[in-house]
């Protein structure tokens, strides 16, 4: 009975190893094949079913730590890149080979802490466009007090700083009396007798420095133009300058350079260049703004300027338009050597050499004593052949070579980058000095493929290359009298500078080396019969033929990012005074006077306008939302074909964001050669246009299409006016047309 146990038990051993080594086998397969998880599986079941064997055990954890490295980086790269379903997934693959793993655990609470801080920058992001920027400052600062060096929540709450710092800038700002209409008409009047009308009627305050001189005068004739351009003209042409104390308060002092730095507010900037060179930055900034407070940190790439808060805004502009990322460009190259050798040997190479001499007893050639040569005999006599005898050469040899270098390099834009494949090799040189001693020193000379690259990349894609190859090999190695080793170096070089566009192709070839050489050894005479000559001669043919090209692909990863339009050009104020507002006289249409503006008693009435060939129009919806974008229509009905214009629009900066402007209907089949250019600066509430075609043009209808949007607390009725209007005829002349009101809009919520 215990026998028939032990059998037993030894048969389902049998079984269950040969089960186990199945189910490896499988495993392995299903692995190969790529599918990792089922073959961890059949590993693993083979390791239970047979659980001493190490293999088994042993292959199933290196290829499953080896399938847990690969999804913990495809994970990793998820979730970095906020693909968190994917990375969720991948995570839990990761549990499903090793439930125990840290790795994949710590990945799904962060995917879970990402998820829910996005979900509160979100919010945060909602709240700041609904102007309630101290809800979202709460919300950014919940995800910076659990991760300190959260970047987006950094980034959010500096755009709530700004916002805020620039929103305390504007409310302490003059008071919005400077923006309404008024009327002045007064000839050689005291200065401070205008002032005192102004305030009387305004509710403006006046303070005037003490070396404000009382006997200044004006002139001044406007009408329906906003205070606050009216007063910086009264005081630019009096040399005088003005300091908001509160926003119903202005100090007006004269405009030397002792008194402004008195009065003028100075701020303090800090720049931290992310791609800019912050020296280039500092020289470019005392250039332009003029500024002479200004310290650099080379360590931190920083720069801190102290200058007053226009200028600042100019360096700001600066900043923006020069800290961009330098384009960078992937080079694909391929060097080829494609070389050809011949050899053939063939004929019959006889003995070059026969000696017949008489040898004594010492054994030397040509020497014998004359007791040898009394009883001389043949065995004195030698004959000699040069070895072999005869040899038959039967060689045809047929080489070729193929040598491939296929580099990839990322360059940045006008930076040099080189390649070299091959060897150094090593040259002594030897110095002697006058009591014998001598010294070694050993160089290098690189020897092989050397490639030199210099990249320029340019807006349109397109990519300009310089490019110099050399391929060198060593021909010979020459060995001086002294013992000295040199070498005699082959090289062939090429150099030329080509434009390619994006992912163009070029080929760079030519550089062939090409030996021939045909060597024969004959029997003097026999050699040379017509066709017995073959018998009695060898030949020796070589032929190597080789050649380089240069394949050369560019492929633009990162160009230059330009900036909007509005940092490439904008106002800059005047020589004396960086970054002033123009001097500019906002007029606004009659009708629109509140009551209260002040009009100087007694003034004569202007002329009427002539009547004008042009009529312009502004259409524009009356009823908007908040965050909406509207199309105001400036159209134009001309008597005469015209050829180019310019338009000055205005608008309130402050509830109305210029988005962009279109060409009209009007150009119709003009419209391929037309030139159509929008200056808009930031912030300043004003608006350029400018247009010419190299046809002439009928205006009948829709010039210029321009789209505002509403801001999110632009409650109230802004307006946009149309303040000059110039078009130029196809005769060349002006031409003059009446301008419309202006249209304003209701916004509510």
């Amino acid at each position: 009975m215990a026998r028939i146990h032990l059998v037993l038990l030894l048969g389902v051993l049998l079984l269950a190893g040969c089960a186990a080594r199945q189910a490896f086998t499988e495993g392995e397969r299903l692995i190969e094949a790529g599918e990792v998880e089922a073959g961890l599986a059949k590993v693993d079941q083979a390791a239970k079913l047979e659980p001493r064997n190490r293999e088994y055990r042993a292959y199933f954890f290196r290829q499953r730590d080896m399938a847990l490295g690969r999804l913990l980086a495809l994970a990793d790269g998820a979730r970095i890149d906020n693909r968190w379903e994917e990375a969720e997934a991948i995570y839990k693959r990761m549990l499903g080979l090793d439930t125990e793993n840290s790795r994949a655990r710590a990945g799904l609470e962060a995917v879970r802490v990402e998820r829910r801080e996005r979900a509160v920058l979100t919010e945060a992001e909602d709240l700041l466009q609904k102007g309630n920027a101290t809800a979202a400052a709460a919300k950014v600062r919940e995800v910076l007090a659990e991760d300190a060096n959260h970047r987006g929540a950094q980034q959010l709450l500096r755009r709530i700083e700004e916002k805020a710092i620039k929103a305390a800038l504007a409310a302490s700002g003059p008071a919005a009396v400077l923006k309404k209409p008024i009327t002045l008409e007064f000839r050689d009047v005291p200065l401070r007798q205008v002032f005192e009308l102004v305030s009387r009627n305004t509710g403006l305050n006046f303070i005037f420095d003490r070396d404000v001189r009382p006997d200044l005068r004006t002139t001044i004739f406007v009408r329906n133009t906003t205070m606050d351009d009216v007063l910086r003209f009264i005081l630019v042409t009096n040399q005088l300058e003005r300091k908001t104390l509160n926003p119903n308060t202005l100090l007006i002092y004269p405009n030397s350079a002792a008194k402004a730095r008195d009065y003028q507010d100075l701020t303090m900037k800090s720049f931290y260049l992310a791609n800019a060179d912050v020296k280039q930055t500092a020289s470019m900034i005392k250039a332009l703004v003029k500024t002479k407070d200004l310290y650099v940190d080379e360590a931190l790439n920083m720069l801190v300027m102290r200058d007053t808060p226009e200028a600042v805004r100019i360096a700001e502009k600066l900043v923006a338009n020069q800290d961009l990322a330098q384009p960078e460009v992937m080079l694909e190259l391929e060097v080829l050597e494609a070389g050809t050798n011949l050899l053939r040997q063939l004929g019959i190479q006889w003995p070059d050499q026969f000696s017949y001499s008489a040898v004594g007893a010492a054994g030397t050639a040509g020497t014998m004593t004359l007791p040898e040569w009394n009883s001389r005999n043949a065995g004195l006599v030698r004959l000699s052949v040069t070895n072999p005898f005869l040899t038959l050469n039967l060689k045809d040899q047929l080489g070729q070579t193929n040598l491939l270098a296929n580099p990839r390099i990322r360059v940045r834009n006008k930076t040099a980058a080189k390649v070299h494949i091959g060897d150094k090799v090593p040259v002594i040189t030897s110095t002697a000095t006058a009591t014998g001693f001598v010294s070694q020193s050993v160089t290098y000379l690189d020897v092989g493929l050397k490639l030199d690259v210099e990249p320029t990349v340019y807006l349109e894609n397109d990519v300009g290359i310089k490019v110099g190859l050399e391929v060198s090999s060593i021909v010979q190695q020459v060995t001086t009298a002294s013992g000295t080793v040199t070498y005699q170096i082959g090289t062939r070089n090429a150099s030329t500078t080509l434009r390619l566009k994006d992912g163009e192709t070029q080929v760079l070839a030519g550089l062939i080396n090409d030996e021939d050489r045909r060597q024969a050894n004959r029997v003097p005479g026999l050699g040379s019969l017509p066709i017995l000559g073959r018998l009695f001669s060898s030949h020796n043919d070589t032929n190597n033929k080789t050649e380089v090209v240069l394949l050369i692909t560019p492929r633009v990863v990162r160009n230059l990012a330009r900036p909007e339009y509005q940092l490439e050009e904008f106002p800059s104020g005047t020589e004396a005074a960086i970054g002033a507002p123009p001097l500019l006289l906002q007029s606004v249409p009659l009708g629109s006077a509140e009551p209260g503006a002040a009009i100087a008693p007694g003034a004569s009435s202007l002329p009427a306008p002539a009547p004008m060939p042009g009529r312009a129009a502004l259409t524009a919806p009356a009823n908007i939302a908040p965050g909406q974008e509207f199309t105001v229509l400036v159209s134009l009905e001309l008597d005469e074909a015209m050829r180019s214009g310019l338009l000055d629009l205005a608008f309130d900066p402050s509830r109305l964001r210029f988005v962009r402007a279109e060409p009209g209907s009007v150009f119709g089949a003009a419209s391929s050669g037309l030139a159509f250019r929008v200056n808009a600066p930031e912030g300043m509430g004003r608006l350029n246009v400018s247009y010419s075609t190299k046809t002439d043009v009928r205006a009948g209808g829709e010039l210029v299409r321009l789209v505002f949007q509403a801001t999110d607390n632009a409650a109230g009725t802004p307006s946009v006016r149309l303040e000059a209007l110039s078009i130029t005829s196809a005769a060349g002349k002006i031409v003059s047309a009446q301008l419309p009101p202006a249209v304003s809009f209701n916004i509510s919520r």
